[in-house]
């Protein structure tokens, strides 16, 4: 996946500001910076949750900046978005089977999905009694329904406690291994420069630095407006887990 020159206005202000990146399978990168710098509309673009003023997004050479999400998940690109979207009222595995009949996506079933990101012994739970990072947890096992090629993940690190910031760093280090793109973004840098090989910060809607977790923490823009002394130590990224 590429998206080129992407510039996104709301309210007269600029959000994004001609932003490009690539994307390509084998890799976890990740896009970092302050709260309201346009991470997450850029992610919306991505995923065809927000149709950009100018720019195009690019699935193997063809651009389908203007197909809605549905399209471009047919198409394999799997989204897990900030805010939570799993259905809490049902169980871990009616939201997949529910899933999987809406996107008609891999039919392996619920237990294979669940198995997956550790929740196999969770799947007649109600999902409203799961914790936060169960749900994590679940929201990722969801997107890979549709067996997605690239992976865009909104805050994936978001309200877990360390030992499941562990399994997903596992797990998304997993998917890449097997060939996914995957892009996330999250709020918890040091964790975040831990799982990615490539880390870009944005900045006012422009993409300041993009480069391997040490390159990009050494930046001193990158520190004094965003890292400050949080990531001291790093020596790169894709290491442990986490």
């Amino acid at each position: 996946m590429e998206a080129r020159g992407i510039e996104v206005s709301r309210g007269g202000v600029s959000v994004l500001r001609g932003v490009s990146l690539s994307l390509c399978s084998g890799r976890v990168v990740g896009l970092l910076g302050p709260t309201g710098a346009g991470k997450t509309t850029l992610f919306e673009v991505l995923v065809g949750n927000v149709f950009p003023d100018v720019g195009g997004v690019y699935l193997d050479g063809v651009d389908v900046v203007r197909y809605p999400m549905w399209r471009r998940v047919r198409l394999g690109v799997g989204y897990v978005p900030q805010v939570p979207s799993v259905l809490p009222d049902l169980s871990v595995r009616d939201n997949l089977v529910s899933f999987e009949r809406l996107v008609g996506g891999d039919v392996r079933g619920a237990g294979y999905w669940s198995e997956l990101v550790g929740l196999s012994a969770k799947l007649g739970v109600r999902v409203g009694s799961l914790s936060g990072g169960e749900r994590r947890l679940l929201e990722i096992a969801r997107s890979l329904v549709a067996r997605p090629r690239v992976l865009v993940c909104d805050e994936p690190f978001s309200g877990i406690d360390p030992v499941v910031a562990i399994r997903v760093s596992g797990l998304l280090r997993g998917l890449a291994r097997d060939g996914m793109a995957v892009l996330l973004s999250d709020h918890h840098a040091k964790v975040a420069f831990g799982v990615c090989e490539e880390v870009g910060v944005i900045l006012d809607g422009v993409i300041w630095r993009w480069g391997t977790p040490r390159d990009v923490a050494l930046d001193g823009v990158v520190r004094e407006r965003y890292l400050g002394g949080v990531l001291d130590g790093v020596s790169g990224g894709g290491g442990g887990d986490g």
